[in-house]
């Protein structure tokens, strides 16, 4: 019975000082971001164009503004009546020349079986053969031009170069377009945040360096951290352009101006959890444990929050806290 209650005591000590561990929290200077806020917008890496292959008059439209399409997909009809008028003339020229091309054979069986019999003479055996030949050969001819005239008719469909969102349809229907027009403009479905920050920040900027935005301008809670994919080499009118990666974006709206925290460079200071710092009649104190288990309550100067993806409610101390001190949640 002793021993059972011994092991409850232990039991209940170790679970015990295991509470008052996780309800501590040590203090030590560490390295954060000096956040400047700027303005990106939500944008495709690429935007393609679906050009027109021949010119014509817009028969059909099969998009519209904000449709997602597949590659490969049919956005746009272009009809020439002049094609359909050849093909229709190449189709009754093939007509009569399969029929011509029947004839040249069946002079031509006729004139071998006579000259197996030796009733005709040999040049007459020759002329058919001739004959049969030029009329296969014309009937070819004429079934590679239809292929060519099926060829531009298939060229009338306008495809989508690449799966996105159709962005813009800037003709009708019945409209004439020529050869190389645009058709329907589409974003491919790879969306950044594209920043443009003022150049002075160029040289603390680099790829795989973290962005946090408000998660509530892309219908989120919280905070949302990203990371920079790409730096332009190239500054525009005094800015420096990088796209930046982040989930959630979203697929449909292009354009929209989001507020994103960047890194202007980093510094020392100190981090705690939110939920360590109590505040009362608007001053904020932080319980610390001395050295004989007691605690006292100092107040603190509060900063700006420094949300992390260890630590989202993570905020900067200004004073009154040091190094070493063990944080009591209150």
């Amino acid at each position: 019975m002793r021993t059972a209650l011994a092991l409850v005591a232990i039991t209940l000590t170790l679970l015990a000082g295991a509470a008052s561990a996780a309800q501590t929290f040590t203090v030590e200077p560490a390295n954060v971001a000096d956040e400047k806020a700027v303005f990106a917008t939500v944008e495709s890496r690429e935007v393609e164009p679906a050009r027109v292959r021949t010119g014509g008059t817009i028969a059909s439209l099969s998009v519209r503004e904000g449709d997602w399409v597949q590659a490969g997909q049919v956005v746009a009809t272009i009809g020439d009546e002049k094609l359909t008028l050849q093909k229709t003339a190449l189709d009754a020229q093939i007509a009569g020349l399969k029929a011509q091309l029947e004839q040249a054979q069946t002079d031509l069986a006729r004139a071998t079986a006579l000259v197996e019999r030796g009733i005709t003479s040999k040049a007459q055996f020759d002329a058919a053969t001739t004959a049969a030949d030029v009329a296969a050969n014309a009937l070819k001819s004429r079934i590679a031009e239809r292929s060519v005239i099926e060829q531009q008719l298939a060229e009338g469909q306008v495809l989508a170069p690449t799966a996105g969102r159709v962005l813009k349809v800037p003709v009708t229907v019945d409209s004439v377009v020529m050869s190389g027009e645009t058709i329907a403009t589409i974003g491919r479905a790879d969306f950044v945040l594209r920043l443009r920050v003022p150049e002075r920040h160029a040289r603390f900027l680099k790829a795989g360096d973290r962005v946090r935005i408000d998660g509530s301008d892309i219908g989120q809670s919280g905070a949302t951290f990203g990371m920079i994919s790409l730096v332009y080499p190239q500054i525009e009118n005094g800015r420096v352009v990088a796209d930046a990666r982040v989930a959630g974006l979203g697929d449909y709206f292009l354009g929209e101006r989001i507020e994103v925290w960047i890194s202007g460079g980093e510094r020392r200071a100190y981090i705690v959890p939110a939920h360590f710092i109590l505040t009362r009649f608007g001053l904020d104190y932080a319980k610390l444990r001395e050295a004989d288990s007691t605690t006292i309550e100092v107040p603190v100067q509060r900063g700006r929050e420094q949300p992390r993806p260890d630590m989202p409610d993570a905020l900067e101390i200004l004073s009154g806290l040091q190094a070493g001190d063990v944080l009591v949640q209150p």
